[in-house]
């Protein structure tokens, strides 16, 4: 058929495959997974999709023109008048003139890619009067012809007939591209997607464990305080502490709640509410291998202007420009067309009377299909247009079109070329601060160890136990934002 059950149905179909995810009550997924779910249910690559459909159907449209068309016509008339002359052959002026007529009509058309258009057709005439002039009464008139038509200038021969059928070709292959390229940038989001709920689930981490150790060293000097080892008003640091990591928890787990939404309504778990109330188990860490990759920045553009989409889809736009340039040429030309004509005739009755009063009898089916009563016909038109402002138009159109598109590729390139740059220098920085922030972390523990054991001893104060457990929090904030950042800078290159 010309289409699939589903673009026959009016409805959407649910989400595909999550319930194969479910485990133990939640959503377990792989950073493959999220991708695979992405491709079969996100609304957007669906949109997407269903423009490269009716680009299927713009092509199947653009071959109406060679379709083949029969036609038929059967008409039927039946006259009475009064006599106005004695040709009419009624026998006297008190009797009316009685005439029915029966025709029938029969035609096959169409038109070929080299411009030429076939006509055939049969015409039959039945005819009965009370006229006593006929010879056949009722007399039957019958015709087989023959038509081609064929235009020498404008839209002749096959380059202009073809014409429309390559621009839907070149349109079709563009929206592949695009849908292709599409499908690209929806991976590259829900692989970000992906590691921005790991980062916000490693944040809320962070911040969870940074207000229990604020809780820890205000119990303790709650306990101080109590035995009155501590001065009343340094109780109120710590207790202003556990307050702003109240602060940042809350925050953060709203955060990981947008985070977690943004990755649902990708993968299309948003579509079904029991899908939607799952808890989300990503089962990725972000935590790079032992050995970084590295990134030659020459051969990731190379293979970058070799193997992206929009280049295509670029190409295809300018394949389709050149072809709507050659055909508005065409249309500027003057039209001039050949037609030859073949038909045979017949004519006949089941009786009739000759002058002398001898029976007539005829087959016209026997003179039409013996091409004894031939008609032949040849026939040249010249149109001539003597502004031709639509062919101008269309040509300057087409003209501008094709700079726009050559505007276009080049744009393409320019960006394609700085995306590819950026991604390798976000993939170098993203190594360079993992290494740094492994670092920044070991010695941020340190610190931490060291401070909390001051204060242990008494040689310390809590102002700086508060401080060491900040900057030991936002350097574990900071390394899981750089091994996050290292993801999403490979996902980026490859």
């Amino acid at each position: 058929g010309y289409a699939t059950p589903q673009i026959r149905s009016g409805k959407l179909e649910g989400p595909q495959h999550l319930r194969s995810y479910v485990i133990e009550g939640k959503l377990r997924l792989s950073l493959r997974d999220a991708v695979v779910l992405t491709l079969e249910n996100n609304s957007e690559v669906r949109v997407r999709e269903t423009q490269v459909e009716t680009s299927k159907f713009a092509l199947l449209g653009a071959h109406a023109s060679f379709d083949p068309v029969l036609s038929s016509v059967d008409n039927i008339n039946s006259t009475t008048s009064p006599p106005y002359t004695f040709l009419q052959g009624t026998g006297s002026s008190n009797v009316n003139f009685k005439s029915t007529t029966k025709s029938i009509q029969f035609n096959y058309s169409q038109m070929f890619e080299s411009g030429t258009t076939f006509l055939g057709g049969f015409n039959t005439f039945i005819n009965s009067s009370n006229s006593s002039f006929f010879l056949f009464n009722p007399y039957t008139a019958s015709t087989l012809n023959f038509q081609l038509t064929q235009p020498l200038l404008r839209n002749g021969w096959f380059a202009a007939n073809r014409a429309p059928l390559v621009i839907a070709r070149r349109n079709l292959q563009q929206s592949r591209a695009a849908f292709v390229a599409e499908v690209n940038n929806s991976i590259l989001q829900a692989v970000n997607q992906y590691w921005a709920v790991v980062q916000a689930r490693g944040n809320l981490e962070v911040a969870q464990g940074s207000m229990a150790a604020a809780e820890s060293t205000y119990k303790r000097d709650k306990r101080a305080l109590e035995l009155g080892a501590l001065p009343p008003l340094d109780i109120y640091r710590s207790e202003s502490q556990v307050a702003s990591r109240r602060v940042l928890v809350i925050q953060s787990e709203y955060a990981l709640r947008q985070a977690e939404d943004a990755l649902r309504l990708t993968i299309g778990a948003d579509q079904d509410p029991y899908f939607q109330a799952l808890d989300l188990d990503l089962t990725e860490r972000p935590e790079p291998g032992d050995e970084l990759r590295a990134i030659d920045a020459a051969s990731a553009l190379q293979t970058a202007l070799t193997k992206r989409p929009e280049f295509e889809a670029a190409q295809a736009a300018l394949a389709r420009d050149e072809t709507q340039i050659r055909l508005a040429r065409n249309h500027l030309l003057p039209q001039l067309d050949l037609l030859a004509l073949y038909a045979s005739n017949g004519v006949g009755g089941r009786t009739g009377i000759d002058t002398i009063g001898q029976p007539l009898s005829s087959s016209w089916l026997n003179q039409m299909f013996g091409f004894g009563y031939p008609t032949y016909e040849a026939q040249l038109t010249l149109s001539l247009p003597l502004k031709n402002r639509a062919a101008k138009a269309e040509m300057g159109s087409a003209l501008v079109s094709r700079r726009s598109d050559l505007y276009n590729q080049r744009f393409i390139r320019e960006q394609v070329t700085l995306d590819v740059t950026n991604a390798v220098h976000q993939l170098e920085q993203a190594k360079l601060s993992v290494a740094a922030g492994k670092e920044a972390l070991d010695l941020a523990q340190k610190t931490m160890a060291a401070e909390q054991r001051k204060y242990e001893l008494g040689s310390g104060t809590i102002f700086f136990v508060l401080e060491a457990q900040t900057e030991l929090a936002s350097a574990q904030q900071s390394l899981l934002q750089s091994e996050v950042g290292y993801q999403m800078a490979l996902a980026s290159v490859d």
